[in-house]
């Protein structure tokens, strides 16, 4: 990082240990550094960390004698946000509200915020790496364990002119020791792992009350009957926990997986082999794709895939769909592919972008459309 003189950085604060060694990386580095909390999410109740969380960045702003700006977003999260994450589980589908986030409030109107602070730059704690230049590239952290691309590959293009990502070539363990050493508050706070500003409540207990879900057969690949689910949206695809079905007269004693999810019977189908048919993806469309730089032509480059964050990347070929969409095919089948969530595209270190799974379609089967559970547009 090299600083320009008298120009600003705002770090967005979570009270987290990630942005907090952001910002003392920046101070350290020699820029003009202030801080910005947001609260997105508050409610009365033990799983709502907001208060903590914003508790957490005052006291880390003032260890690093920095000003701390506070800002409510709720409303535009709810919004913008919010209201996406309901009408795609009421669909059948299973979203990720953290890319919609990232797109909308953080490198959306929090960066908008920053700007109208007088920021030059918007810094956070996200594990990634841009490339400043003519036209700005999201590239992945060294720390592929940590790497962060796939939920940011949906933000649009031009604020990465105004972003920077202090933690991209650091391993995670190595942020814990900075902090520790230098004597943080929060060098030792645990990350959080629950849903983009919602917390690490009980999801179930959550949903229902919001969606309506009726209770429904849980049905094995050849039809029979296994066991009740307690409603299609609380389960996603390649889910092996909180089935309840025990063990099956004439099955192997092995665990069972979420394959399908069948609206027409309200039915769950479940099967034994993490990797049957029914799991694995030779391909998967979008509904369109949103690109980080110029658009690509479908059959153009060479191209590599994730479908989940951690996911290995796998090689993939696109090509134009029916509706203007794009079809990525996998060079080898890729498993639990899921309505709702994104697939996003790399070329080599470089997120090119990325785009929402409209249909899978399955390894060896019909398109997806045809099988229980597709999804439809």
């Amino acid at each position: 990082m090299t600083p320009t003189p008298g120009k600003l950085v705002i770090v967005a604060l979570s009270g987290g240990v990630d942005s907090a060694v952001a910002a003392l990386l920046l101070l350290r580095a020699g820029y003009r550094v202030e801080a910005l909390h947001m609260t997105n999410w508050e409610e009365p109740d033990p799983w709502c960390t907001a208060g903590d969380d914003h508790a957490a960045a005052r006291q880390v702003a003032a260890q690093l004698g920095i000003p701390l700006h506070h800002v409510r977003f709720e409303q535009e999260y709810r919004d913008r946000v919010f209201s996406d994450f309901l009408a795609q589980y009421r669909a059948g589908r299973t979203p990720n509200p953290d890319i919609g986030c990232n797109r909308h409030i953080k490198f959306g109107t929090m960066l908008a915020h920053a700007r109208r602070l007088g920021a030059d730059w918007l810094a956070t704690g996200h594990y990634a790496r841009v490339r400043h230049g003519a036209e700005p590239a999201l590239l992945r952290a060294v720390d592929d364990n940590k790497d962060q691309t796939y939920f940011l590959h949906a933000i649009e293009a031009a604020a990465l002119r105004h972003v920077l990502f202090p933690l991209g070539l650091l391993p995670k363990r190595e942020v814990r020791r900075i902090a520790a050493e230098a004597g943080l508050a929060n060098h030792a706070r645990p990350d959080s792992t629950g849903i983009c500003f919602i917390g690490e409540r009980p999801f179930r207990e959550f949903l229902g009350r919001w969606i309506s879900a009726e209770p429904g057969p849980i049905l094995s690949a050849s039809g029979q009957q296994l066991g009740q689910h307690a409603g299609l949206p609380y389960y996603t695809l390649g889910q092996r926990q909180g089935l309840n079905i025990g063990g099956q007269a004439g099955a192997v004693a092995a665990p069972w997986y979420v394959a399908a999810k069948d609206p027409a019977r309200n039915a769950l189908v479940v099967v034994q082999d993490p990797d049957h048919p029914l799991l694995l993806s030779r391909a998967v469309i979008t509904r369109r794709l949103h690109w980080l730089g110029a658009a690509a032509e479908p059959g153009r480059g060479r191209w590599l895939a994730r479908i989940r964050h951690r996911q290995p990347l796998v090689r993939c070929e696109l090509a134009a769909a029916p509706g203007g969409g794009i079809e990525v095919r996998f060079a080898r089948p890729v498993r639990a592919a899921t309505p709702g969530q994104s697939v996003v595209l790399y070329e080599d270190d470089r997120c090119a972008g990325g785009g929402e799974i409209d249909v899978t379609l399955p390894a060896g089967q019909p398109p997806a459309a045809t099988l229980p559970g597709a999804a439809t547009a």
